[in-house]
């Protein structure tokens, strides 16, 4: 039985990581720690833990591990703490803020030869492990081109506090808007599914709708349009929008010398395949996970077996390509250039 910590107890510590502790059967969650002290006492009572008044007090307080939830812009300063005092982490994304903090977080890892691993949770879903799977088997030929999408309308209702004042449009902490939020999944998953990385990006990361409390531009970005082109040579693009005011869009499709697959496209399928002759093939696997339809992420799971094996398979290192990806999307945009990686 692992002893977890919980680092920031918000939306996602309450809706995806203390739940997966507790349905995993192999944590206890023993402490909590949050800038609202009440909230951390509440969780701290409800789940038989005690809070804490501060990150180091509740990581020298002798838990196995600790989770990572709190607002961007503090990830990386925790999550190296943590580990400098040889404790394991699951952290939240995006990873970092910056790429040299990504850098010295991955670096923080290494050293101490402790678990750090990132919740890029889309790596673990069954459909896109399928997918990898077909394209490595050659079903789709060669890789062309792609075009990945997550878009929805917005984190105003997610947050733990709800509204136009939420954490994730203050620049202050969460730095970046929708390419930290949604674009750093299919930026991830990319690299993921093609077995690939980004070697050059050109990008529009820009505020084209959302307010704030007070009726401006929100400063973080709603919208990500990127183009991709991979080390493999195959060329694509990632959209990442809080804009979508409709339908959620979270959909993948790769396009090969022999064929077409959609990823959770409109067909209803999980896997749509359109071969060259014209024939389908479909696969019926999941369902993407929504913020209204929550199903287990499988990320607790996962960081729990990876503090069993003392490796992980989501860790910051295999995650760095992808935050480069990103951070150079970022500097495409505010150059309006393309930039290597």
């Amino acid at each position: 039985m692992y002893r977890i910590g919980i680092i920031g107890c918000g939306k996602i510590a309450q809706v995806r990581h203390i739940p997966e502790y507790i349905a995993s059967g192999k944590a206890e969650l023993a402490a909590f720690y949050d800038l609202n002290a009440a909230r951390a006492e509440e969780l701290a009572a409800r789940y038989h833990g005690k809070a804490y008044h501060s990150v180091d007090e509740l990581l020298d307080s002798g838990v196995d591990a600790v989770s990572v939830c709190t607002s961007n812009a503090t990830h990386a300063e925790i999550t190296i703490k943590a580990l400098e005092k040889g404790i394991p982490v699951l952290c939240e994304k995006p990873m970092a803020v910056s790429l040299a903090e990504a850098e010295a977080m991955t670096e923080a890892a290494a050293r101490s030869g402790k678990v750090l691993m990132i919740g890029q949770n889309q790596r673990l879903n069954g459909t896109h492990r399928m997918a990898r799977d077909i394209i490595r088997r050659g079903d789709i030929g060669k890789v062309l081109s792609f075009r990945t999408i997550f878009g929805h309308g917005g984190p105003e209702t997610w947050s733990i506090d709800p509204g136009k004042n939420t954490w994730f449009f203050d620049k202050s902490r969460a730095c970046m808007g929708a390419m930290a939020d949604l674009g750093i999944h299919k930026t991830d998953l990319i690299d993921f599914l093609l077995d690939d990385e980004v070697v050059s990006v050109s990008a529009s990361v820009t505020t084209l709708d959302k307010k704030d409390a007070e009726g401006n531009l929100i400063g973080v970005d709603d919208n990500a349009i990127c183009i991709y082109t991979m080390k493999s040579g195959a060329v694509g693009t990632m959209t990442a929008s809080w804009t979508y005011y409709g339908e959620e869009d979270n959909s993948t499709t790769i396009y090969g010398t022999d064929g077409i697959m959609v990823i959770y496209g409109p067909s209803g399928h999980s896997i749509s395949i359109t071969l060259k002759d014209g024939s389908h093939i479909y696969y019926d696997i999941d369902r993407m996970q929504t913020n209204d339809a929550q199903t287990s992420s499988g990320v607790i799971d996962e960081f729990l077996l990876s503090l069993d094996r003392g490796w992980a398979e989501i860790s910051a290192a295999s995650v760095l390509p992808a935050m480069k990806a990103v951070f150079g999307a970022i500097e495409s945009s505010r150059t309006r250039r393309e930039v290597r990686i």
